[in-house]
């Protein structure tokens, strides 16, 4: 059936509420008790997301001023409670004014550094929706930014093009294909009538995946799949309960003696394959001796070479699966229609030049040039390469100067392995509905992975769709077969299944083989950790070069989240936040190239020139809101209280109309950032300012200024009230239009 993420959090939405205003309420009546639940609840969703629950990540401790970093309490909990009331609704952004007002006004230094934080590094404030367009805010600085190459639009260079030109930076993608995704490819089967995924399929683990956020904004359900995966044999017999679940826990067992036997060998283990121990102890506790055992047993570890893209017998025993502990909770996931509705979603409003194969990147601290097929060249101030791991091994891409010896051993010693696929449109669903996976076990060992597994996508892909896998040595010798003669091997597996159960196996409508090792712009399917290598080299191939000109990204730079789709996406988003502290970095030193402002205040003058016409006045006070709809209650603005300038004396009250005006231009003022709704409680408050001014501090806790410290702490949100009043005038005075 259907799976609605957000049932997940069902939980969150409970204590949240469903409005920002039942949340200020609710939370000013919470027991200690109830205070204390929530913040546990919320740790744990930061826990989930990859954030330590009683400590501080690396670049978290960088932002916090030295007392916070030392006592970092307060600060962990503003922190998780932002992911977690983000994650409770992705569909729209999580201001920080928000975030404020559920917060004690104590806590004002870490919500700004928690927040901007987040945002910047991709953990909150990034997607797909309309809410979250591929442009920079109407807000930002108008200043000189930097420009930015992305090679590759694949998860990985979409999520990051989307994010710098949010950032406000200038972007161009460039890629080989004639499409987007990479080596995440939907083709549309049966006439177009089906959706197949050709690539990366599932959403493995649907708990604080980034994917779900994009789908959940995309309102794109998703379907679990199921855990029931019957195993057969050629003949069609069904492999037996009792033997299915033996050979399952002697598998397991084996992998864990493998895990003690690591630990046991400690250096000696780096150079020793998984497939080599696991055989070992297969040998020493005389396990799987049986034909049917030994063939239930290879399937589980053909499963194993899928999962990891590699064959075992290149596998590194000692590091194969150090990215378990990041995991990813919660069910296996299908997206309904296909995952080329991400990567079509990640696409909108990204410029894209298509069939641009990179063949050379020149890089230096002066910036970048990059050569396509056919000689155009690109320059830019910084690049981003994202093209898989298998392109860098082949070497076609050539770096002037040559790649650093640390990233270039990386390279070499990472493995990047092959999953083909066969995927097949029929004419109906033949085989059992209820399940979305069954297995074929095989005679030889050499061809275990030879179409051991068949995914069933009839509940998402709105045809009959069946995909028979290819894994382990039987994936590399799959790309010399004709695909005819594939097909049929796939077809007669499957009739000598259904036949003897009395059901015909029709011929497909339509059918496609994959070749991803025989592609020049991947080269394999995803990465492993081989044999001499490690989580490190995962590091390395992250790092960027020449001074912060040059960064890379996809699932192989990724050391939590390896060979997933989702795993590139949080790579993509990771280095959008690094190339814009590295812009940032530059335009301090490097005034030449960026001749920014040497101060990002606004310009004197700008306060007055806001308050001409307030949006609400009365008495002393006077607003002005940065929404095109100012009375919008969540909507952010100014307020400037006018006082008498307490230097005047007395006598100047009494004076002619003249005078009167001088000694209005003399007026003191005192500015405070306040929304709608707390403006409105003060209109409210009755016609007593001093009664107002005590709500307004007391009360609202809200801060006055003055002139200059308002400028200097206050410049977006004056920015964007500019911005919103010329809009509004805009709309006031329509251009005549000539027809």
């Amino acid at each position: 059936g259907s799976y609605d993420e957000s049932l997940v959090d069902t939980e969150l939405q409970a204590y949240l509420g469903n409005s920002p205003s039942r949340r200020i309420r609710r939370l000013r009546r919470l027991s200690p008790e109830e205070r204390q639940r929530e913040t546990e609840t919320e740790a744990l969703i930061a826990l989930s997301l990859g954030f330590p629950i009683d400590a501080l990540l690396p670049a978290e401790e960088a932002i916090l001023a030295d007392a916070d970093a030392a006592a970092p309490n307060d600060y962990i909990v503003v922190r998780n409670h932002i992911l977690a009331s983000w994650r409770a609704d992705p569909r729209v952004p999580l201001p920080r004014a928000r975030v404020l007002e559920t917060v004690a006004s104590s806590y004002d230094h870490l919500v700004a550094a928690a927040h901007g934080f987040l945002t910047r590094e991709g953990h909150v404030n990034f997607g797909v929706s309309a809410a979250f367009p591929a442009s920079s805010p109407a807000d930002a600085l108008q200043a000189p930014a930097a420009s930015v190459l992305v090679i590759g639009a694949g998860l990985a260079g979409l999520a990051a093009a989307r994010q710098l030109l949010r950032f406000g930076l200038r972007v161009l993608v460039l890629e080989g294909r004639a499409r987007p995704g990479g080596r995440v490819y939907t083709s549309r089967l049966g006439g177009g009538q089906a959706a197949v995924e050709l690539g990366g399929s599932v959403i493995t683990g649907i708990h604080a995946n980034p994917l779900g956020v994009l789908a959940r904004q995309l309102g794109i359900p998703l379907h679990k799949v199921r855990d029931r995966c019957p195993l057969y044999h050629t003949d069609g017999r069904t492999v037996g309960t009792r033997l299915d679940r033996s050979i399952d826990l002697v598998f397991n067992t084996l992998l864990d003696h493998a895990t003690r036997l690591r630990e046991a060998l400690k250096e000696a283990a780096e150079g020793i394959s998984l497939g080599e121990g696991i055989e070992r102890l297969r040998r020493l506790y005389n396990v799987a001796k049986s034909e049917e055992e030994r063939e239930v047993l290879d399937w589980h570890l053909a499963n194993l070479e899928f999962s990891n893209a590699g064959c075992l017998s290149e596998l590194s025993l000692a590091h194969w699966d150090q990215d378990d502990q990041f995991e990813m909770g919660g069910d296996h996931c299908f997206l309904a229609g296909g995952n080329s509705r991400l990567v079509h979603a990640l696409c909108d409003g990204v410029p894209v030049l298509y069939e641009k194969t990179v063949k050379r990147i020149e890089h230096g601290v002066d910036g970048v040039s990059i050569t396509v097929e056919g000689g155009q060249v690109f320059q830019a101030d910084m690049a981003l390469c994202t093209v898989p791991l298998g392109v860098l091994k082949r070497g076609s891409i050539v770096f002037d100067p040559e790649l650093p010896e640390n990233k270039l051993g990386a390279i070499q010693r990472l493995g990047f392995g092959l999953l083909n696929k066969v995927a097949m449109v029929f004419p109906s669903v033949f085989w059992d509905e209820e399940i979305d996976t069954f297995g074929c076990l095989n005679k030889e060992s050499s061809k275990r992975g030879e179409f051991f597994l068949f995914y069933s996508y009839h509940t998402v892909s709105g045809g009959a769709v069946l995909v028979a896998l290819v894994a382990g040595e039987a994936a590399l010798e799959f790309e010399k077969v004709d695909p005819v003669v594939t097909l049929h091997r796939v077809l007669g597996i499957l009739r000598g299944i259904y036949g003897p159960k009395g059901i015909t196996v029709p011929d497909p409508i339509q059918s496609a083989c994959t070749r991803w090792g025989s592609d020049p712009l991947c080269c394999g399917s995803y990465s492993h950790i081989r044999v001499g290598s490690s989580g490190t080299d995962y590091d390395i191939l992250a790092e960027s070069v020449s001074e912060d000109r040059l960064f890379f990204a996809g699932e192989a730079t990724n050391r939590a989240y390896p060979a997933t789709m989702h795993g590139a996406l949080l790579s993509g988003l990771r280095e959008a936040s690094r190339i814009l502290r590295a812009s940032q970095s530059r335009v301090d030193s490097d005034h030449k190239k960026y001749a920014l402002q040497k101060s990002l205040r606004p310009p004197d003058g700008i306060l007055e020139d806001l308050f001409t016409e307030p949006d609400l006045e009365f008495s002393r006070f006077s607003f002005v809101f940065s929404s095109m709809t100012p009375d919008d209650p969540q909507s952010m603005g100014l307020l400037r209280i006018t006082l008498e300038n307490p230097h005047l004396e007395g006598d100047q009250k009494d004076q002619e109309p003249a005078a009167e005006k001088e000694a209005h231009q003399k007026a003191f003022h005192l500015y405070a950032a306040i929304s709608r709704e707390q403006a409105n409680q003060l209109q409210l408050a009755g016609d007593d300012d001093r009664g107002r001014l005590e709500l307004l501090c007391k009360d609202l806790s809200v801060k006055l200024m003055g002139y200059d410290s308002t400028c200097d702490t206050g410049n977006s949100l004056i920015l964007s009230i500019q911005s919103a009043q010329k809009a509004r005038k805009r709309l006031r005075c329509p251009k005549d239009f000539k027809f």
